[in-house]
């Protein structure tokens, strides 16, 4: 019988290693099950995963699916408690998570304050940034030379920058650095779970109180003037769960982009001499390509259906409580991996660094004298890694 033909208790469940130390072969044996898969989530949640890009772009598109998490029955009945660990990437009021005109509302706020002006300031902060990141990874060398690429510099770079960006004061940043850290275990026990939302809140709040006592060219300062002109543009709530998704998505996906394109680059040698022969072109698709091949999401609960649709001829009922306990619920995880899926190394089809995939705000330029680098300021393919996490998707589902 089909995944397509066979009832929900009758299609194959997963349990999605929370851990994410296998994503890409996850993601493979999702796709070899069929287009729609049965997956247990972290917390024993169920949920069912979308393995083909062209039902996701289906499932994105169709006005009886929402975003709004308030949509899904099993959180607002209470079956899915506070401390669950997805509740830090779900349970959020910003643009991600709206619908409609109310999405439209609050992304207009933000592309209003984070302007290309103000990012463009920022370009000799980075450049600054980067260059004293890069001349201390000898001193984080060890025995064997190597450097933890992924501690030492892909996670220091994106944090530093989008908290200047922010307006994050410099005392806050160690605990913001924890706190983003903590909303993406999906590990993460019941007490670490609901502490963090308390002090993602309280945090937040002070952020917001300084910047209104003082205020700077930071983009929460830019939105605190935004709602003092508007008040009904902006709740206090969206102005906090706006400020949360910059700092934590913005950091976290350029992580993963820094790491998993010098792992690509270390993990094949062609690839990597066709980048160091190149121009600054050829890295701006150095970067495009990684996004395309190994890209920073993994898997993404993200969609609630509101009415009873079918994708590829399975039916998902509305966002019931997910009961019988065999019955997956009805919001949604994804997982495509790949594509095209026939593609098994960074511009493999091409033989070339190709851009693949669209333009993107992440740019990348030549490591100068990156041909005549110590030895010491090498890493290794193991200590780039980043360990996927099952609860992210390598799509995204609509612009923010």
């Amino acid at each position: 019988m089909t995944v397509q033909d066979a009832p929900a208790q009758q299609v194959p469940l997963v349990r999605l290693d929370p851990t994410g130390a296998d994503h890409h072969g996850e993601a493979a044996r999702l796709r070899e099950l069929g287009p729609v898969v049965r997956v247990e989530l972290p917390g024993g949640v169920r949920a069912w995963a979308v393995t083909r890009h062209r039902h996701l772009a289906d499932l994105v598109a169709d006005p009886r699916v929402s975003k709004d998490w308030h949509r899904w029955n099993a959180i607002r009945d209470g079956e899915i408690p506070d401390d669950w660990p997805l509740t830090g990437m779900v349970k959020v009021t910003n643009m991600v998570t709206a619908d409609g005109a109310e999405h439209h509302r609050l992304r207009r706020l933000v592309t209003r304050t984070l302007t290309p002006r103000r990012v463009q300031d920022l370009r000799p902060r980075i450049t600054a940034v980067v260059d004293g990141l890069l001349d201390a990874l000898p001193g984080h060398a060890g025995p064997d030379g190597t450097v933890d690429l992924r501690q030492h510099f892909a996670y220091p770079v994106p944090m530093q920058v989008i908290c200047e960006l922010a307006g994050v004061p410099e005392h806050e940043r160690p605990r913001m650095r924890e706190l983003v850290d903590s909303i993406f275990r999906s590990t993460a026990g019941p007490e670490e779970v609901l502490r963090t939302q308390h002090d993602i809140h309280e945090l937040l709040g002070r952020v917001v109180d300084a910047r209104r006592r003082d205020p700077g060219d930071d983009l929460t300062s830019a939105l605190i003037a935004a709602r003092d002109e508007d008040p009904d543009a902006l709740s206090e709530e969206e102005l906090v769960g706006t400020l949360w998704l910059m700092v934590s998505a913005g950091h976290e996906t350029t992580l993963s982009l820094i790491v998993n394109a010098v792992r690509a680059l270390l993990t094949h040698p062609d690839q990597r001499a066709l980048a160091l022969a190149g121009d600054d072109g050829t890295w701006a698709a150095v970067v495009e390509e990684t996004l395309r091949w190994d890209a920073p999401i993994g898997n993404f609960l993200a969609r609630y259906p509101v009415e009873d649709i079918e994708i590829a001829g399975s039916p998902f009922p509305r966002a019931k409580p997910s009961s019988p306990p065999t019955a997956p619920s009805a919001a949604t995880a994804t997982s495509t991996a790949r594509t095209p899926a026939a593609s098994t190394s960074p511009a493999s089809s091409a033989g070339t660094w190709r851009s693949a995939a669209a333009p993107t705000s992440a740019s990348a330029r030549p490591w100068p004298g990156s041909r005549r680098r110590s030895p010491s300021r090498r890493s290794s393919p193991a200590t780039a890694t980043s360990p996927w996490r099952s609860t992210r998707a390598n799509w995204s589902p609509s612009p923010p």
